[in-house]
């Protein structure tokens, strides 16, 4: 009796062709992630929230508290809407890991410059 072979390649393995050739290695993307979020980090995200009693659309300071392959997850101190006016009650937002609407904050620099006479 013959078992079954598996039709995909496991990650890695070589894949051979009907004449018994190796082809390319098949990998899967490396999980590192080129934006490099990573819990704690403060970032900026482009969302719907309250400014002074106004629900605005602009630039908002979050946390990031959880960050996975494809999804990063912020979350803010003030209220946030979701873009159809529902309040998100935990203030929590997740955003795909490249998207535009999502950046590391800007640093503003506490000291100010006294210019040198």
């Amino acid at each position: 009796m013959k078992t079954a072979r598996p039709t995909a390649p496991v990650t890695g393995e070589i894949k051979r062709n009907a004449r018994g050739g190796s082809l390319a290695y098949t990998f899967m993307r490396s999980p590192d992630s080129e934006l490099g979020f990573d819990v704690g980090d403060t970032v900026e995200a482009f969302c719907d929230h309250e400014k002074n009693t106004d629900r605005v659309r602009g630039w908002l300071k979050g946390i990031v508290v959880q960050v996975d392959n494809k999804m990063v997850a912020v979350q803010f101190r003030s209220n946030v809407y979701l873009t159809d006016g529902w309040m998100v009650p935990d203030r929590i937002l997740w955003y795909p890991t490249h998207s535009e609407q999502l950046r590391l904050a800007q640093k503003k620099s506490g000291k100010k410059e006294v210019p040198d006479y």
